[in-house]
């Protein structure tokens, strides 16, 4: 079958590993999605690089052969989706990988900040966990990285969502950023501002009073003055 009779790829890494081809679901064995994952995580990469990363403990012919037999498997399997460059191997450019999509965004708000369907860009944002259950290093690197970068993305559509007055998206993108870090002070901040141009200054207090309960019995600490500051009247 040719890579006409399939179509475009599109590669799901967030909440579970997925690969369709046009409408249909491509069922990849275990071993092969981890040759597939780490093209898409860190791009195009010589063969000594992969054989390294997915398996270190063996030895170095070894590695090498079942580089050889997943390669072989996904060709026959899902024809048109690697490219083999001889010493070098990547995913087509057909592939279309929701993480790409996302660090695009990421990027997009890092730069220019929120100039598009802030709910939009918030709904991918906060759902996108990467590969939750796969627990090898690369993966794990990676997990981490993607965390830090949403959670700081999730602050700009809070912050300037703010701005515009839209407090519900500013809301949501707060709670989001807070359930990746839990005692994170900017977002608290932003979550009771929220709750306080809405009005809701009993859910305002809620949130603070949560938070300092939570800092305290976690790291023995107060809030800040400035958190403190932020429902003082309410109090």
């Amino acid at each position: 079958m040719g890579n006409g009779d399939y179509g475009d790829f599109q590669l799901s890494l967030f909440q579970s590993w997925q690969l369709l081809c046009g409408a249909n679901i491509v069922h990849v064995a275990a071993r092969q999605q981890r040759l597939v994952t780490a093209l898409a995580l860190n791009g195009p990469r010589p063969r000594s690089y992969l054989v390294g990363l997915l398996w270190p403990e063996h030895s170095e012919s070894r590695a090498m052969e079942s580089l050889r037999v997943s390669l072989h498997l996904i060709s026959r399997q899902v024809p048109g989706l690697l490219i083999n460059g001889g010493g070098v191997l990547s995913l087509s450019e057909l592939v279309d990988v929701d993480l790409h999509r996302v660090r695009s965004q990421i990027r997009h708000l890092s730069q220019v900040g929120l100039n598009g369907d802030a709910a939009s860009c918030l709904h991918e944002l906060r759902y996108a966990e990467l590969l939750p259950g796969w627990y090898e290093d690369w993966v794990i690197f990676e997990q981490t990285r993607l965390r830090h970068d949403r959670l700081h993305a999730l602050l700009v559509i809070a912050r300037e969502s703010l701005a515009r007055c839209e407090y519900e998206v500013a809301l949501e993108a707060s709670e989001a950023a807070l359930e990746l870090e839990p005692l994170y002070e900017r977002a608290v901040g932003l979550l009771i501002q929220a709750e306080r141009l809405q009005g809701n200054n009993a859910s305002a207090l809620r949130a603070f009073e949560k938070y300092e309960a939570q800092l305290k019995t976690d790291m023995r600490i107060a809030p800040s003055e400035a958190i403190r500051r932020l429902v003082a009247d309410v109090r």
